[in-house]
């Protein structure tokens, strides 16, 4: 995984406009709107995101559309994978724990 990821996910404007798309595709102005940001801080994170390979962009007469890119985020979700193990783990021990606690 690159640094750039990480810095890329950990910008909260980022991580909220990630999260607008993941609901699907919206114009600059329908985000502008939700997150409450002037156009060029919206348009400059986009950007971002977009270089990032975690959105994408396709023109509609004069309307930008951006949406999620699943697969920008295939590299971090492959560099959380054993994080999410370990925590599985400890989660089946507790269960277990719980499981014996109730005889």
């Amino acid at each position: 995984m690159t640094a750039s990821t990480f810095e890329v996910l950990a910008d909260p404007t980022r991580r909220k406009l990630l999260d607008t798309l993941r609901t699907g595709e919206h114009s600059v102005g329908a985000l502008v709107d939700q997150l409450k940001l002037s156009q060029p801080a919206v348009s400059k994170q986009l950007r971002i995101l977009r270089e990032a390979g975690l959105a994408s962009m396709r023109v509609d007469a004069q309307r930008r559309i951006y949406r999620l890119n699943p697969e920008g985020l295939r590299e971090f979700d492959e560099w959380l994978a054993p994080y999410r193990a370990l925590w599985q783990d400890r989660l089946d021990a507790m269960e277990r724990t719980l499981d014996s606690m109730e005889d």
